[in-house]
């Protein structure tokens, strides 16, 4: 009786211990599969072109890094070697699964077009031009403020009443940066001369520097560059032929102060941070949006941000102090600024 009576009660330990594994076993499974919530999210930018010395990607990328640590998202920067290899960069963060895919500039417009139609079910993201798919968020600067503010501050510093622009290319996208300096300038400085010349390209910095030699020889004494990796030249040209010049993106007044007097810039960073930022705190949604002066997307040295570099003599604090009346002026709306591809 005593050895029936141990066999039952060992069936029975038997059966509790399956039991407790078969539990332990379910909630592992619940576990792998509801970890999506708990599980980091991952996020790709996607870029059409290497970084190198250009200033927009290399921002950008720092903003995407700092959003990533910041909200616990692993993040992987892809750059890319010529157009198809973009595309198939691309592709492959599809496959890897990335819970945000974003690129950049009118160069991934094609590209990703393609791809987001093809896979409507995730999410993506393109800065500095606009993609109309119901799954991109296309997000876009007023560069035309920040280039009102940098045209203004060229007309309240010309000596000659001269002054130039050397930008890349006649597209609409350059278009916020000619106009709105030229709308700038005109608002200050009626009598000055604007000269613009296009390089061409974004990566071409000996034409840029002839094109800037060719407006110093007509008089100008303040020549903004505006041609990406081109700026280089005519930042050359100024080195060797003492004029004045301006960078574009980033504080670029830090490379050579006596002669670089002013930067307008554009945040990639924080749109870049925005985004990430947007997406980890489920707030992210498709569609347009934009930065200008009163979001912190674009601005100009020494009136919207600070600078390292001490102010040139060139421009002068009167200036600045003239240039930052009519940067609140944008803001609070007493001067709209208009969009030179809506008119």
């Amino acid at each position: 009786m005593k050895r029936g009576l141990s066999f039952v009660l060992s069936i029975v330990m038997v059966a509790i211990l399956l039991a407790a594994c078969g539990n332990s076993a379910s909630k592992d499974e619940q576990s792998a599969q509801g970890g999506n919530s708990e599980k980091s999210l991952r996020m790709a930018l996607v870029l059409p072109e290497k970084i190198g010395v250009n200033p927009f990607f290399v921002q950008m990328d720092e903003g995407f890094k700092k959003a990533g640590k910041e909200f616990k998202v692993d993040t992987k920067t892809i750059e890319s070697t010529d157009p198809a290899a973009f595309e198939q960069n691309l592709r492959a963060a599809v496959a890897e699964n990335y819970d945000l895919i974003i690129t950049a500039t009118f160069q991934a417009e094609d590209a990703l077009k393609k791809v987001a139609a093809e896979n409507p079910n995730k999410s993506f993201a393109i800065v500095d031009t606009t993609v109309d798919l119901p799954n991109v968020r296309s997000v876009g600067f007023r560069e035309y403020e920040g280039a009102y503010l940098l045209g203004a501050a060229a007309g309240l510093s010309t000596k000659t009443d001269k002054v130039g622009m050397i930008a890349a290319m006649d597209v609409p996208l350059i278009k916020k940066y000619t106009e709105g300096f030229r709308a700038g300038l005109e608002s200050v400085n009626p009598k000055a001369e604007f000269l613009v010349n296009y390089v061409g390209g974004f990566n071409d910095p000996a034409k840029a520097k002839e094109l800037a030699l060719v407006q110093f020889g007509k008089g100008a004494d303040f020549i903004a560059g505006a041609s990406a990796v081109g700026d280089l030249g005519v930042f050359e040209a100024a080195k060797e032929k003492g004029f004045y010049t301006s960078g574009q993106d980033t504080d670029r007044t830090v490379e050579d102060p006596e002669h670089i007097v002013l930067s307008q810039l554009k945040s990639t960073d924080t749109v870049a941070y925005e985004t990430v930022k947007d997406f980890a705190e489920g707030k992210f949604k498709a569609g347009a949006v934009n930065y200008g002066l009163k979001e912190d997307g674009v601005g100009l040295t020494y009136v919207t941000r600070d600078s390292q570099s001490p102010l040139n003599a060139f421009v002068g604090q009167e200036v600045i102090d003239k240039v930052k009346a009519i940067k609140d002026d944008i803001v609070s709306g007493k001067i709209v600024v208009k969009d030179p591809l809506q008119q």
